[in-house]
């Protein structure tokens, strides 16, 4: 299953025009996320927020992850402030893949903004969180933090916005979107063989690891008749009839 690297903002100094700041309601929305992460079987690590955004990307880096994901949000320049609104999502120029996940996630952000015109996916060649990664990279203004309309609807939002985000990371990865569940324990249950737990749900998909019977799992999610599993070291789908909940 993919591994993310998940990046929301350590800018304490960046004041929210009602109150807050950019670094407490980023990681808001990371914190929201990861419940879904979770029933989704997305593995993910999550910066520490006292680091700065060079050792976020030297961390990203020294690791094998699959998506690089920037949360933050935006300030008009000097002498505009409060006069701009929108939603940017930054991936690095002439990256084909990079384009293919900011586009995913400007069209579902443009699903629960307010002015759907005003959510764009843009390249760049200077933001370091989108360029600087060996993992292909995301980095998302989810608003303007000046703008009093734009720092509502993120703080009235936290948990439509979170779940909106992994819907893309999701899509991104070819995989169900899966509501955020209580994770369970479950028992396999066969009359012979193994379980396979597989990459994707679908008989065809890779098998990742064969669960014996009489083996306790993790159940995450599921998705129409699948589980979302965790065996050891390993997550993936499993046929649910072959599983006992307990």
């Amino acid at each position: 299953m993919p591994i993310i690297y998940l990046s929301p903002s350590s800018q304490e100094g960046n004041a929210y025009v009602n109150g807050g700041t950019e670094e407490y309601y980023m990681n808001l929305v990371a914190d929201a996320m990861e419940p879904y992460l979770q029933s989704n079987g997305i593995r993910y690590v999550r910066n520490n927020r006292n680091l700065t955004a060079q050792q976020f990307i030297n961390q990203s880096n020294n690791g094998n992850y699959d998506l690089h994901l920037a949360l933050h949000s935006n300030a008009a320049p000097e002498g505009m402030y409060g006069s701009k609104q929108g939603v940017d999502v930054y991936y690095a120029r002439g990256s084909s893949r990079g384009k293919r996940a900011a586009d995913i996630f400007a069209r579902n952000l443009r699903s629960i903004y307010p002015n759907p015109s005003l959510v764009r996916s843009i390249q760049t060649s200077t933001i370091g969180e989108a360029v600087k990664t060996r993992a292909v990279a995301v980095f998302i203004e989810m608003g303007y933090h000046d703008n009093t309309a734009d720092a509502n609807w993120i703080k009235n939002n936290i948990q439509t916005i979170a779940r909106n985000l992994v819907l893309s990371v999701t899509q991104y990865f070819g995989l169900p979107f899966i509501e955020a569940t209580p994770a369970q324990a479950g028992i396999v249950r066969l009359t012979s063989g193994t379980l396979n737990l597989r990459a994707k749900p679908d008989l065809s998909a890779r098998v990742i690891a064969s669960i014996p019977n009489g083996a306790r799992v993790v159940v995450l999610g599921e998705w129409q008749g699948w589980y979302v599993v965790r065996y050891g070291n390993n997550t993936g789908y499993s046929d649910g009839r072959y599983i006992q909940l307990i």
